[in-house]
């Protein structure tokens, strides 16, 4: 499975963006697809998740009713539009495939098998 995140740049705070991440060679095993971001000097945060099959959502406290996460699966992409940034939106963000496990699991990074590149989301006051 390969994943290519692309979108990111430079905007002011309360402006929006939209991360795209393109997969390829997805299996059955690839269950649902999820949106992280490592800010400057802090740890990686989970911010949303999404299944491939019924498009259960799960979103990180801080961005709940601002950002929204979708697939277009005829296009095996998944999308996190981000509206009302804000300047601690700032980072590098990650989407990453994950099999499937209970939603205590959802947040955490080690159930996630492939990761993308990366794509830096920069917030300006």
């Amino acid at each position: 499975v390969q994943l290519q995140a692309s979108g990111g740049g430079l905007v002011q705070a309360g402006g929006s963006l939209r991360l795209s991440c393109a997969v390829s060679g997805r299996t059955f095993e690839n269950h649902a697809m999820g949106w992280f971001r490592r800010p400057p000097g802090k740890e990686r945060e989970f911010v949303a998740r999404i299944t491939w099959t019924d498009g259960t959502i799960d979103y990180g406290v801080s961005v709940k009713g601002r950002f929204t996460i979708s697939t277009d699966n005829a296009k095996n992409t998944v999308y996190l539009q981000m509206n009302s940034l804000k300047v601690d939106d700032t980072a590098v963000y990650y989407c990453a495939a994950s099999r499937a496990w209970p939603r205590s699991y959802w947040s955490d990074p080690r159930k996630y098998e492939y990761w993308g590149q990366g794509t830096l989301v920069t917030v300006s006051s």
